[in-house]
Parts: C-alpha cells; sequence; structure tokens
C-alpha cells in the first residue's frame, strides 16, 4: 500500500512506499539516521556521489581553523562547483562535533568543493 504522505515544492507527492517509510519521487527511501552509505575523513576537496542523491547529515570530527569552509554542491566533480550549485557553505569556525542536519536532494551529484584551512579538518558526510 503507498500513501500520499506530503508535497514537495515542485509539486511532486512524497509517498510512504508500502512500507512506512517516506520515498522522494525516484522510489528511494529516506533514512531517518540520515543516510544509507557514508563517506568518512572528507579532509579536501572531492566527489562524494557522481549521480543523483540526497546529502543527509555532516559531522563535523577534526578540528577546523578560521580560514575558508566547508562547501557542498550539487555537481559531479569538483571542477563544476559554481555558487550557483551550492547546497551548503559553512559560515565561520565549526565546533568539533558538530552536526549539520542539511536532508537535502541534489538532482546531479554530490561534491564536497572546499574545505576550511587551518587546523585538522575533517568531516563525515552521509547521503543516499
Amino acid at each position: 500500500m503507498t500513501a500520499t504522505i506530503g508535497t514537495l515544492n515542485s509539486g511532486t507527492n512524497l509517498t510512504t512506499g508500502g512500507y512506512g517509510e517516506p520515498q522522494d519521487p525516484t522510489g528511494a527511501n529516506f533514512v531517518a539516521s540520515g543516510g544509507q552509505s557514508s563517506a568518512i575523513n572528507v579532509t579536501a576537496a572531492t566527489v562524494i556521489k557522481a549521480s543523483p542523491g540526497r546529502v543527509g547529515k555532516v559531522i563535523v570530527l577534526g578540528v577546523v581553523g578560521t580560514g575558508g569552509a566547508l562547501t557542498i554542491n550539487d555537481c559531479t566533480t569538483t571542477g563544476a562547483a559554481t555558487a550557483a550549485n551550492e547546497v551548503y557553505t559553512s559560515v565561520g569556525t565549526i565546533a568539533v562535533g558538530t552536526v549539520v542536519d542539511l536532508n537535502f536532494p541534489c538532482v546531479n551529484g554530490i561534491t564536497v568543493s572546499a574545505v576550511p584551512t587551518g587546523g585538522t579538518p575533517q568531516f563525515a558526510i552521509s547521503f543516499n
């Protein structure tokens, strides 16, 4: 049994998929914990997923200096990252242990295009 549980801004219905787990329009289940996969020890610009997906949570694991920012983009390569496809940019220093719950769909891919400078920045990122 599939039940409609809400509507996205685009007018697309969200459904339970018959198991009580909300699904996005592509049919992928949302996971309450923030994602079905993870990238751990992210310390530099990198592609997290080179296909459509959903960035879940970002956890700060290492000390972040005051320079630069953590930036996540909706694109498939670090070279394709622009201000127009930014999903998240951190502001200022982020404390170790901070959890940022993004839960944001990316139609192209999930890419970390920049990490803060100084300290020993390290992040874990969950995604579907």
